[in-house]
């Protein structure tokens, strides 16, 4: 401003110039001075005295009235100048004080920022449910708009904790240290999820040398803040400024608490899903139809789809358990219903005739202790099953086969004939009692027993998307594996159905193929390959 005072001391201001304002100008409440077409001041009445004792500020006196209203500053003040024109060109300028609206404005704008941050880091944080990718973009984002420098660490596990480090522009970068929390102001607190200390509290100087990142230099402020959970803290935000950065402030923490809540949110969802999803494959790994080969001699072979392709499991399962005399245990079973309540089911029936493995060698013993087991006068569940005990003997197979409510097997032949077992029983789990018939078959070298449940022949597809791939299909594609192997089988059996169906719904489907393998010595043993059916 000018470094003219607007007054000789001892002197009042020279009276206002006709143009100037009527009367009752100089007792105005706003600050009003009357400038020339040049800039210089002509008068200024009491307020504006009492404001600008030096003169007008060069903003004011080099502005044009003609362009409206000018803002400026006086005293860390901010002002804006209406302009009143007169004829000779001068112009009286009232001086309006918007220092609290300005302040409220830059408040507002940066509320809206920190709102947008907030809102970006949040889909930012979602946007993956893997723990490693959301915790590093959590350390991105607070060094990139919090501070010079962000740490994400985690809860110990045996005085090891997991940190992820990231400096402003540069990549997230983890570590497993072995560290006390305790010797940093704070951090110990926040990793219970008690409320932060204020970094005013903190004395950076007595931060340890693995809390600060490689290269960064002198810390000159930190904010240590929990990282709030699902019921337990997800960790700690740990922020660092550079020595001669400004300090955070009252309000930088306080949103710096808030972006913790959104990271800590999304962390804690990020690691229960981890945990839940390896509880789940660890249950699923026992409810997962096992891999099959070749047990005692005898070769087995299975495949399994689920009703949704998206799910894993399902109510049709097929087991084989090697038994001590070398007879093989074979099942198949298709439970009453679909998705995640038939594969319990699957689960119970599988784990209790493990536990009847003993006594396997009685098919309708086994089947009535499962029926005592399943029996529940509250539940409608029921299942389907089919038995087959396979003992090498010589060079072929012998196999006893007892069908519960379950469609029978069908077996290839060497000749390319497809036979049906004779064997079948009523449904498990309906019943005080569970009949059924076993049958008794020899499989000569290459010949294979298929068991196979109701969603491959009631498989709805073909030209018209209705007709069901049916037995007579299936056993059609049978015939045409004489003499294959007994994963070949199932393989072919399942592509069939699949391309039968399309991408239409169907229901669960599972095949099992037993098989006598071929081999050098073993057409001379036997006398013919043909087996005979005896109830």
């Amino acid at each position: 401003m000018n470094a003219v005072p607007l007054s000789e001391p001892g002197q009042s201001t020279r009276p206002a110039p006709p143009h100037a304002l009527a009367t009752g100008w100089q007792g105005a409440p706003y600050p009003a001075v009357v400038l020339d077409h040049d800039g210089v001041l002509l008068v200024a009445n009491d307020a504006a005295e009492a404001l600008l004792p030096f003169g007008p500020p060069e903003w004011l006196t080099s502005a044009r009235s003609d362009g409206g209203r000018v803002p400026g500053e006086i005293d860390h003040r901010s002002f804006e100048a209406h302009p009143v024109p007169h004829d000779d060109g001068a112009a009286t300028w009232w001086l309006v004080e918007d220092t609290d609206t300005r302040l409220a404005l830059d408040a507002l704008r940066v509320e809206r920022k920190r709102a947008a941050l907030l809102g970006d880091a949040s889909a930012a944080l979602l946007a993956s449910l893997n723990i490693d990718r959301c915790t590093e973009v959590a350390a991105r984002l607070a060094a990139e708009h919090l501070a010079d420098a962000a740490l994400v660490i985690a809860p110990p596990v045996r005085r090891q904790c997991s940190t992820v480090v990231c400096l402003r522009g540069q990549e997230p970068v983890h570590h497993a240290l072995r560290v006390d929390p305790a010797a940093v102001p704070g951090l110990s607190e926040a990793l219970q999820g008690f409320p932060p200390v204020p970094s005013r509290w903190i004395d950076p100087a007595s931060a340890p040398e693995w809390l600060r990142p490689e290269g960064f230099g002198e810390i000159g402020s930190m904010v240590v803040t929990p990282l709030p959970g699902l019921g337990v803290a997800a960790g700690a935000l740990v922020l660092l400024r550079h020595a001669g950065q400004p300090a955070f402030s009252e309000e930088e923490e306080i949103f710096a608490r808030l972006y913790a809540a959104r990271a800590g949110a999304a962390m804690s969802a990020a690691r229960m899903f981890a945990q839940q999803a390896s509880i789940t494959d660890t249950l699923m790994r026992e409810l997962l139809p096992p891999r099959l080969s070749q047990v005692a001699g005898v070769e087995f072979a299975g495949r399994y789809r689920p009703a949704q392709d998206t799910e894993r499991i399902g109510g049709d399962f097929y087991d084989v358990h090697p038994a001590a005399d070398e007879e093989s245990l074979a099942v198949l079973g298709d439970v009453c219903g679909k998705g995640l309540e038939a594969a319990v089911l699957t689960g119970k029936i599988r784990t209790t005739l493990r536990a009847l493995l003993p006594g396997a060698d009685n098919h309708d013993r086994v089947l009535n202790q499962l029926n005592d087991t399943l029996l529940d006068p509250v539940s409608t569940r029921f299942a389907t099953l089919v038995l087959a005990s396979a003992r090498r003997e010589g060079a072929g197979v012998r196999l006893r086969v007892s069908c519960a409510g379950h469609p029978a097997p069908l077996v290839v032949r060497a000749d390319g004939q497809v036979e049906q077992v004779s064997s079948q029983g009523t449904l498990v789990g309906v019943m005080p009692k569970v009949r059924t018939t076993t049958a008794q078959i020899t499989l000569g070298p290459g010949e294979t027993c298929l068991l196979f449940t109701d969603g491959i022949t009631e498989a709805r597809g073909g030209p018209l998307g209705e007709e069901m791939f049916g037995e007579d299909r299936l056993r059609r594609a049978l015939a045409d594996c004489v003499g294959m192997p007994a994963d070949a089988i199932v393989e072919h059996v399942q592509m069939l159905a699949a391309h039968w169906l399309g991408a239409r719904d169907h229901d669960d489907m599972a095949v099992v193929a037993i098989t006598a393998p071929r081999g050098r010595h073993l057409t001379a043993v036997g006398g013919h390959s043909r087996g005979r059916f005896t109830a």
